[in-house]
This record gives structure tokens, sequence and C-alpha cells, in this order.
């Protein structure tokens, strides 16, 4: 059983020079208390991110941590020439000491894309011809391809990563249709959403896997949830409600300027509402405790990442409900899933 930590670095109100110093702090402490790994999204154009390049803010991490492993969730692939990528794939794996993993995907948001002159129709197709570059790059000296959307002319794969033959990879999935490919290619995978939903999920997952032969694999099944640790229910509710607005706010308003909904990613826009679907936990250690023991068990999971810090949680609450977090949930719930198991 393992704990990671989950980024969105939404606009909070803060100048950006003074919100990215408080998140590199939160990131010490996530090193510190032994977090697994740290992950992060992509994207543009939106208050929902306020870090559009994982690359460089990743490369700011590896410096300010030293066991914490780094690992964009994920790189939009249609945005990156897939050899300039390959390349900093591999400069943050050295610059990390080993500890990168990148998750990869085309993109939750047409919008997004299409702000920035990528045709979100062509999202899938520029998604495998990347990929398959890439993982070209991480296998031969020298590349040499002519797609529909990049071409490279023996380009010399000059870098590899410290990690071989590559560093983990991820995936985000949405249905049990969705984990055939990372399981039966051990990729690690992260979900949200109910925890029915999650079970679907695991189970097809551990099905595929074990049709390809790799049931003697450990891959992380994870899902990604909203946790609060206050000192009571009530005040870890309380911070919930005030700082969650502002990061709905921030979540929906590409979709709204657009006059769509989002398609997977579904969000409510009440605290509370986000507590009774499960996609949010808040309440004291003993709460918390209790609500993520029973989800890990019923969803089959073995990784969960927490949102910490969202909207406008104060800086000093967040680091408290982590401290809180780390020191009471975590060894409770592994010993709840050790005895479980």
């Amino acid at each position: 059983m393992k704990f990671g930590v989950f980024d969105q670095n939404d606009r909070c109100g803060l100048a950006l020079a003074e919100q990215y110093e408080n998140r590199l702090q939160l990131a010490e402490l996530y090193d510190r208390l032994g977090f697994h790994c740290f992950h992060m999204s992509e994207h543009h154009g939106t208050p929902l991110s306020t870090t559009p390049s994982p690359s460089v803010w990743m490369a700011a991490l590896s410096q300010r941590t030293e066991r914490l492993r780094l690992c964009p969730l994920v790189y939009l692939l249609p945005t990156y020439n897939p050899a300039r990528l390959y390349e900093e794939i591999c400069m943050l794996d050295h610059l990390s000491g080993g500890r990168f993993e990148f998750g990869i995907g085309r993109g939750a948001s047409p919008h997004e894309l299409d702000a920035i002159g990528i045709d979100s129709a062509k999202a899938a197709k520029m998604y495998a011809e990347a990929f398959e570059t890439i993982q070209r790059c991480f296998t031969q000296e020298s590349v040499t391809t002519t797609g529909e959307f990049w071409s490279l002319n023996d380009y010399t794969v000059e870098m590899k990563p410290l990690q071989r033959p590559r560093p983990p990879m991820w995936y985000a999935v949405g249905s049990p249709d969705s984990v055939v490919w990372p399981a039966r290619n051990g990729v690690n995978v992260v979900c949200g959403g109910q925890v029915s939903r999650v079970r679907a999920i695991s189970d097809r997952y551990r099905e595929e896997m074990a049709t390809a032969g790799l049931q003697d694999s450990s891959p992380l099944i994870g899902v990604n949830r909203y946790i609060i640790v206050g000192e009571t229910d009530r005040e870890a509710h309380e911070l919930g409600r005030k700082a969650w607005p502002t990061f709905y706010e921030n979540f929906i308003k590409l979709w709204r300027k657009h006059g769509t909904q989002p398609v997977n990613a579904k969000l409510p826009p009440a605290f509370d509402q986000l507590v009774e679907s499960g996609h949010a936990i808040a309440g004291s250690a003993r709460t918390v405790t209790q609500i993520l023991s029973d989800q890990v068990a019923s969803g089959g999971l073995n990784y969960v990442i927490g949102s910490f810090m969202f909207g406008t949680m104060p800086h000093a609450e967040a680091a408290a409900s982590i401290r809180r977090f780390a020191e009471h949930v975590m060894p409770a719930v592994e010993s709840a899933e050790a005895v479980a198991a």
C-alpha cells in the first residue's frame, strides 16, 4: 500500500512566485513524510493550472526533494515533438537521480488543444504517433520516421534515461475497457469516481494482467481523492467548503466559456456533494482512516493519491492536514490492508 500526491496547482489569488514557493515547500514536506510520488496535470490557457509545463515544474521539484518520486500525470502528447519530450524525460530522470516517472494522454479538454492551434479532432492520432516514436527512442540508437504529424530524419538517440529501459509509466483510466492496454503492458493506472466504478476497473486490470502472464508483477492501481484531515470532522468540512468554490470555478471556467460541460472528469460545485460522492474525504484522522480504509478494500486498490491543496486552502492548514494524514492515516490504512491481506 502506497500513498502519493496530486496537485493541479490552480489559481488561488496569490502572486505566482509566492504560490510556487508555497507548493515547493509542500513538496519538501511530502518528501520528509514518506509519500511515494508527486503527480501533476498539464493544462493550458486555464486557471486550473499555474504550471502548464510539467517538465519545468518537475525539474524544480527534483532539486528540492530527495526521495519523493516525480510524475507528470499526464504529459499531453499532442502538444510535444516526440523527440524533444523524450529528451526532457531523460534529463528529468537524471536530474532526479532516477526518481522520475511519466504519464501519457491526449488531453481531457478539446478547448485547450484548439486554443493553442492543435486540432482536437486529431488528438487521438497524434497521441498514438507520438507515443510510438517515444517508445522507439527508448530502445533504438537512431530513429527515422515519417509520420502524419512529426518526422525524424536519422535522429541520433544521444541520451538514455537513468532507469532502464525506461522510467515507470502511468495511464489515466475511466472505464474497465480502458485498462486493457496498460494492464497488458505493466503500466500503472489511476482512476477517479465512485467506489463501485473503481472496483470494476481494478478487477478488470488484474484479469488482463493475468491474461498477459504478468500476475507476478506489481503495478500500482490508484485512485485520486481530495483529502482534508482536521482536528475534528467539523473543522475539515469547513476548510473544504471555503476552499472548494475557487477550485471549482477554475475547473469549470473554460468549459463554461465555450458553453460545454466536461465529458469525463465531472465535479460538483459544492464540497458537500464531493464528499457525498466519495470523491472527497474530510474529517478527523479517525474518520478519514475509516472511510479511506473502506474505499481501498472495496476498490481493490494498492495506491491512494491525495489532493490536499486546492482552491483557496490556506498553506498552513494544508500542511497541518498533510502531517495528520502521514502520521495517523497512512500507517492505520496500511495496517488495515495488511490484516485484510
